[in-house]
């Protein structure tokens, strides 16, 4: 067959091992798939008339990256508002506040806040009123799972007291039963947020196509979206009738508590449906909630006495619903953080041998996302019980600090600290280890987290101390998190993952080579380009 397309560069990582030992330096694309690798003699044998030739020249090429948790679309409910990720002190978050107060007429938004610039002082609404006054005001924390919320924000959405959920959710209130303006989980949010005017379909399908197209130019050629609701396919479905997705994208909506088989029937119906680039794959469940916030799920309680229960309130119902998807083949994605946590999602899928035929068992990827703090005994059951791990290494770099300091590193203690993101550990057990960012928990850019989870700090920051330096991957299995592992952990290594002849022609272009390159120096580096479908999706304009 002729190839539509080839493209050459001078080092070629092909993640396939059977290439590991060959010089590759071309590959040639048909119809989107990949029909041959070889040296650039090859591709001289290959190239017709009509062939389009991309020569990188000294660039490095590998499969196209792949981020393994984000939330693009639940993404912009987060992102609205002022950013405080960078503020380090109340001061700061005071300085950003009131200029965004200043320019707003309505609600006042921020995000990102995280709870260690807030020093000593409680999270307590009554910080917010110094700045905002009358205007009411919501601050998302950067974990996502909790906001704080002035008085004015209460009063409007009439919460005046504690709140009875059917999740793990809670209206933080003082001895008297006042609200302090803490709101942990989505639905203690839900109770303020409903109340924001909302954004127009048209200025978020703006927005995410800005997005959307800053992932293809960060490197990323696909992502696994970790929720996905009725106004996601909406957005993906106009974005598509104006073109192409420039990246890959893998969703998994969420089964919540409360739920039961009425409604797990219709998150099965949806498993399959999609668009060109976009599609409805896993089912995405909760067993808990952060360290930072007091609502994971833990052994043993935090200093505060909090991270004890389980996000659903009755954990076999949790159980109950894994085993309904996985019986049909239907791969599940479990967020879990805390130690008991991660124990209960790993009984929940062993149980599954005796409860789900094993061609199915064997076919279908099952999945725990994040997995921050876990003893020895949890690590050594990943591989027996055939489950993947999902991890964010700048969970760790951003967040925490090796001399445990920080709001997640009190909050567990020295020993449980010390357990910290065990990365390179569950890579030495034999465990599949997709890599991502949970934007916007974290931010997206490929390169620094490739470099940071090796590094074990922040990437650009020498001067910073490694948190468990025993934890770094090598270049390679930080590499691989975000191609081969990331493809496996998708279920989807027979297509993707590699550059090999027969599997989607999805590449990665760098000025230079993440597998040759001090860390620093390639999380500062550029990338020159992406291709999906064998259809350059973001080239670089680089000089002569």
């Amino acid at each position: 067959m002729t190839p539509d397309l080839i493209v050459l560069a001078d080092t070629i990582h092909t993640m396939d091992e059977r290439h590991q030992d060959q010089s590759v330096q071309a590959v040639a694309v048909s119809g989107g798939l990949i029909t041959a690798v070889g040296s650039r003699q090859d591709a001289k044998d290959w190239q017709q008339a009509d062939t389009r030739v991309v020569d990188l020249g000294n660039a490095t090429l590998t499969p196209g990256l792949v981020d393994c948790h984000m939330h693009p679309v639940f993404g912009l409910d987060l992102t609205i508002g002022v950013d405080l990720a960078a503020a380090t002190s109340l001061d700061e978050v005071f300085t950003l506040l009131s200029a965004e107060a200043a320019d707003d007429g309505g609600w006042l938004r921020g995000w990102g806040l995280n709870p260690n610039a807030f020093g000593t002082v409680p999270l307590h609404r009554s910080v917010l009123d110094t700045v905002t006054g009358d205007q009411p005001a919501l601050i998302r924390l950067f974990d996502g799972h909790s906001a704080l919320a002035n008085s004015r924000a209460l009063e409007l959405a009439g919460v005046h007291g504690r709140f009875e959920f059917d999740q793990a959710s809670e209206v933080v209130c003082d001895a008297d039963g006042v609200p302090t303006g803490l709101l942990l989980e989505a639905a203690a949010m839900e109770l303020v947020q409903r109340h924001i005017p909302q954004e127009s379909f048209a200025q978020r399908k703006t927005r995410l196509a800005e997005l959307l197209g800053d992932f293809a130019r960060s490197g990323l050629t696909g992502g696994h979206i970790m929720d996905h609701s009725e106004e996601s396919t909406a957005l993906f479905q106009a974005l598509e009738a104006d073109g192409e997705l420039p990246l890959r994208l893998r969703a998994a909506p969420w089964c919540m508590p409360g739920s039961g088989e009425a409604e797990w029937k219709e998150l099965a119906r949806s498993i399959g449906t999609g668009g060109r680039r976009w599609s409805i794959e896993a089912i995405k469940l909760f067993v808990d909630g952060t360290v930072d916030n007091g609502t994971a799920w833990l052994y043993e309680a935090d200093i505060h006495g909090q991270s004890t229960a389980p996000f659903w309130p009755r954990p076999e119902e949790y159980s109950a619903a894994v085993r309904y998807f996985a019986s049909r083949g239907i791969p599940t994605a479990t967020h879990a953080i805390g130690d008991a946590g991660v124990d209960h999602v790993l009984e929940a899928l062993e149980s599954l041998r005796n409860n789900v035929p094993a061609d199915i068992l064997h076919r279908t990827v099952h999945r725990i996302e994040h997995i921050e703090t876990v003893p020895d005994e949890l690590v050594a059951r990943f591989k027996g019980a055939g489950v993947v791990a999902s991890m964010q290494p700048t969970h760790c770099t951003h967040y925490s600090l090796a001399d445990h300091s920080d709001n997640w590193s009190t909050r567990l203690g020295s020993e449980r600290a010390d357990r910290a993101w065990r990365c390179r550990d569950l890579r030495d057990a034999g465990v599949t280890l997709g890599i991502g960012s949970d934007w916007p928990i974290a931010p997206y850019e490929p390169l620094p987290i490739i470099a940071d989870a090796q590094l074990r700090r922040r990437s650009g920051n020498p001067e910073q101390e490694p948190i468990a330096p025993s934890q770094a991957l090598t270049a390679l299995q930080a590499l691989e998190g975000y191609t081969s592992h990331a493809a496996k952990a998708a279920g989807q290594w027979d297509v993707s993952g590699s550059i090999t002849v027969g599997k989607r022609a999805d590449f990665t272009a760098f000025e230079l080579d993440p597998l040759a390159t001090i860390p620093d120096e390639f999380a500062a580096s550029s990338v020159l380009g992406t291709f999906v479908d064998g259809e350059i999706q973001f080239m670089l304009e680089r000089q002569a």
